[in-house]
């Protein structure tokens, strides 16, 4: 699945969209491509509507996962701790200003909150397929899984090492001692043993 305008059209014409704002698609570009970012990037973007492509029949409203995808990294500032609250404001007038039902909206800006916890509503598929793929990139290939971490450190540039390595360590290991890093039987069966390998080599390292 691309960035373009012509997937941007269709994504909102899904949504039941009154008004289309094609300008609301390049000033999200424009967000990914912010200087202080290095993992947060259209790179990410990219590759999470690649798997939410390959994943879509997961979700039980598709157009407003693809939608909250977009958004989940709206706004990215790696020395504040408010980005997924302002990105699903974001999230919810741009919504509402393309003439979509309030429930519509208010389960988009749903979707972009359940990142800052990485926690899913038992009875919402739709954020448990959102929270995979977001963390899909746990799973890579050692290459892009390498070059992930490097991207990671790039944004914490303003962090003394110590200091990183420390919190990035208890990060890891808060995924590793989940009973399941993948929510979806889909993503655990294709991803949680690979992913769980990353991360202790990481750790090792």
């Amino acid at each position: 699945m691309t960035v373009s305008l012509d997937s941007w059209k269709r994504l909102w014409g899904e949504l039941g969209a009154t008004v289309v704002n094609g300008g609301l698609m390049n000033q999200l570009v424009a967000a990914y491509s912010e200087r202080q970012r290095h993992y947060h990037t259209l790179q990410h973007l990219r590759e999470c509507l690649a798997h939410f492509e390959a994943a879509s029949m997961l979700a039980r409203r598709p157009a407003e996962v693809e939608l909250a995808l977009w958004f989940h990294d709206a706004v990215y500032d790696p020395q504040r701790h408010d980005n997924e609250e302002r990105s699903a404001d974001w999230a919810r007038a741009s919504v509402l200003a393309a003439g979509c039902p309030e429930d519509v909206t208010e389960r988009v800006a749903a979707l972009v909150l359940a990142t800052k916890s990485h926690a899913a509503p038992a009875d919402d598929p739709d954020a448990a397929l959102l929270l995979d793929i977001d963390l899909a990139i746990l799973a890579a290939a050692p290459t892009r899984f390498a070059e992930y971490e490097r991207q990671i450190r790039a944004e914490y540039a303003h962090v003394p090492e110590e200091a990183f390595r420390a919190r990035r360590a208890q990060v890891l290991q808060g995924f590793l001692a989940r009973e399941r890093i993948y929510l979806t039987d889909a993503f655990h069966d294709a991803l949680e043993a690979r992913a769980r390998t990353n991360l202790a080599n990481s750790l090792s390292a």
